[in-house]
């Protein structure tokens, strides 16, 4: 037991808050979120700096094993597993998850088909020339640094940057509370929009935007928004906007054997973050469950050279290649909702960054520049007094040198090293860096050309000192120095064009029509007992319908694929399903769970085929719905045409512990109606008594029922049969 002085009480929920908020900013700082400074997360800052510092992996200099790089980092500064290291660097060499990559993968570092890098061990990597670019000016004292987790050394905070690179690299994290997504940029256009920023501090998000399309990602792509839209984003710091893939039709030259020429669709690019092989994946599914009867089969012939999906579509197709088109991009990832959200640390008050939620575009670019002039400055600071270091002892060299002959016979009439420097400095009033230079300098400087080269660089560093002395003399001057080194960078790295094409929403055209796709064949849908369905082309009788065992068919509906079906709960939710997305087997069938989100207990009583041919549409049409309690009531059939949510649509309310127990159609000339309960008994009223309700109601209860006694149907049928207690029958004419 620990000695009593040594235990504290303290509040548990107080305790737990502070640890809790202790890890939640660990998370936020050290782990997910990037720095607006230098846009880097600390996992990709501490691989760039160890390949660079540790191991000059620099892009003239020989790549080594990835294994290495990743032990490098994982000893030094980030303890944190070898997987997490790894993927970072992994991401930072791929073309597709970054625009703008800052290592050189050498080996098999994934794939835009989703395939995953291989092991460490087997790939190696370098630096890029922008990744050595970021780290230019660290050994100047530009950036503070800080211990490392164990105190062997030290690590930079963060990398100084010659470029925004938030923005043009983009960020994507999850921390406690909080998530950023900031998506990449176009080096050109971030160099404009910076250099107009240092022109104008007053600039608006408005003109910013005439240099900043919009995200550039590097796998293409089309994004869909208003120029009103993006400029709302930006403004407000996040918003959504629609990305989506390219295609192209391609028709090659009919050959010889072909009776008709072939057409392909081509999808050339994906949007940012989904791999081809989802989108396969997902044509091939509509493909198989003939959602896309157009398209005869689907390849992937992505490589190197960028995407290529290949759907080649079946020589009878009618249907224009655009709707088809407008079907991929509804119901697969060829189309995506992509979030900003441009979050990031922010300089504060102190000595650390803080999470800053929606940031706008002009506060984020605003930081980077106050943090580049700061920068520069320390660099021009550093470089003045390294300079004023070096001329201080060239100075000193040059008086020496001046009277060489009598330093010499000073030198050699010295005790030791200390008198000679004394002398020295009494002769010659020198410093004691000046002196000891004089003192270690090798005699073959003392040459007539080696004392000219001296006097050369006195007079270069001099007028070095003063050009950066006048850098310093005022803001302009390094405000125009920091804007032309955002060209010469843009004219460096930022050479290609943009690769994502801006959109505006309100110009695509294509609208997806679902019956366009959908071949008009006649089908029979098949419920069964056990709440299995499925659609059968032909039905030649019931008996050769598949069930399981114990199984039993209970409905079959005729209808057109294009056509709709409607099936009735007991708890009197109604669901409605186009006759063609329902299975096409001559199998059992798929549970009608698959389709719809039942409740507990919840059963099929009812069902109905909208095709016109079996239910011609008339106007003022209903149900005629029977519920367990003997309540009867008419409801609007109309509101079910239309194709409902998984969730289905309530038609009417059923009391606690009862039912539906039937729906049905009610005839145009109906005048009468037949309700029948659990114990035989039988009730026949006219077809105007039972209420019509246009919205959701309870009904009326028409018919008294005894204790333990349920209504089991109601009809408008013209013709019934009843079976009576003493299992004889009587025909009952309504």
């Amino acid at each position: 037991m620990p000695p009593a002085e040594t235990i504290e009480a303290i509040d548990l929920s107080e305790a737990a808050r502070v640890r809790y908020l202790r890890y939640a900013m660990s998370v936020i700082t050290s782990r997910a979120l990037p720095d607006v400074r230098d846009g880097l997360k600390p996992v990709q800052r501490r691989i760039l700096y160890a390949m660079e510092h540790d191991l000059h992996l620099r892009a003239d200099r020989k790549p080594v094993k990835s294994a290495k790089v990743v032990g490098q980092v994982m000893s030094n500064y980030h303890p944190h597993g070898d997987a997490a290291i790894y993927d970072a660097m992994v991401r930072m060499a791929q073309p597709f998850s970054l625009r703008y990559p800052l290592v050189e993968g050498q080996g098999n570092f994934g794939a835009i088909t989703g395939d995953a890098a291989a092991a460490f061990r087997y790939t190696e990597a370098r630096l890029r020339p922008l990744g050595s670019e970021l780290m230019t000016l660290l050994g100047e004292e530009t950036v503070a640094t800080r211990p490392n987790y164990d105190e062997t050394t030290r690590e930079p905070e963060v990398l100084p940057t010659p470029l925004p690179l938030l923005l043009l690299n983009g960020s994507t994290g999850i921390a406690v509370g909080m998530s950023t997504n900031v998506p990449p940029h176009n080096l050109a256009e971030v160099a404009r929009a910076t250099a107009a920023l240092i022109d104008d501090p007053q600039c608006s998000v408005a003109r910013l935007l005439r240099s900043i399309k919009g995200p550039d990602f590097p796998t293409g792509g089309e994004l869909l928004a208003t120029r009103a839209e993006l400029r709302k984003i930006y403004e407000t710091g996040g918003g959504t906007v629609k990305l989506q893939g390219t295609w192209k039709l391609e028709t090659p030259q009919r050959t010889a054997r072909q009776r008709v020429a072939r057409r392909y669709l081509v999808i050339t690019s994906v949007p940012y973050g989904v791999t081809t092989t989802q989108i396969v994946a997902k044509i091939r599914e509509l493909v198989e469950g003939k959602k896309l009867p157009q398209v005869a089969q689907v390849s992937d012939q992505t490589d190197k050279d960028g995407v290529r999906i290949v759907l080649e579509l079946k020589t009878d197709t009618q249907v224009e290649p655009e709707v088809i088109m407008a079907a991929i991009y509804k119901k697969t990832p060829l189309r995506i909702n992509y979030s900003i959200n441009l979050t990031c640390l922010m300089p504060g008050k102190g000595a650390f960054p803080v999470p800053r939620k929606h940031v706008p575009l002009g506060e984020i670019l605003r930081a980077w520049l106050d943090f580049r002039f700061e920068v520069v400055t320390r660099s021009l600071e550093f470089r003045k007094r390294k300079l004023e270091e070096r001329i201080h002892i060239l100075e000193g060299l040059a008086k020496v040198l001046r009277a060489v002959d009598e330093a010499i016979k000073l030198v050699r009439g010295s005790k030791d090293k200390a008198d000679a420097r004394a002398r020295l400095q009494k002769r010659f009033k020198l410093s004691d860096a000046q002196a000891d230079a004089v003192l270690e300098i090798q005699l073959y400087r003392l040459a007539r050309l080696e004392v000219k080269k001296i006097r050369d660089e006195l007079a270069e560093k001099s007028r070095e000192r003063d050009r950066i002395a006048r850098l310093l003399k005022g803001t302009k001057p390094r405000w125009n120095l920091i804007k032309k080194e955002l060209g010469e960078l843009a004219k460096a790295y930022g050479k290609d064009a943009r690769r994502t094409r801006i959109v505006s929403d309100d110009l695509v055209e294509e609208e997806f029509d679902a019956t366009a796709l959908i071949r008009d064949e006649d089908a029979h849908v098949v419920l069964t007992e056990q709440g299995r369905v499925k659609r059968q082309r032909s039905l030649e009788s019931l008996d050769k319908v598949r069930v399981r065992e114990g199984d039993a068919v209970r409905h079959v509906l005729r209808g057109s694929t294009r056509e709709h079906v409607v099936f009735f709960s007991n708890y009197g939710t109604a669901y409605v399903i186009r006759i063609n997305d329902l299975p096409a087997t001559s199998g059992f069938g798929e549970p009608i769970q698959k389709y719809f989100n039942f409740k507990d207990g919840e059963r099929i009583v009812a069902a109905l085929s909208l095709d016109p041919r079996v239910l011609p549409p008339r106007e003022g049409e209903t149900l005629l719905v029977g519920v367990s309690s003997g309540h009867v009531l008419r409801v609007p059939l109309a509101p079910h045409r239309e194709p409902s949510t998984r969730s289905g649509r309530r038609f009417v309310r059923c009391g606690a512990g009862h039912e539906v127990v039937s729906v049905e159609p009610t005839p145009a000339r109906g005048k009468h109606v037949l309700l029948l309960t659990s114990k035989g008994r039988g009730l026949r009223l006219s077809l105007a008594e039972v209420p019509a309700v246009s919205g959701v109601g309870k009904g009326k209860k028409l018919l008294r029922l005894a204790k333990g006694e349920r209504l089991v149907v109601a009809t408008t049928a013209q013709d019934v049969e009843v079976e009576t207690a003493r299992s004889s029958t009587r025909r009952v004419v309504a």
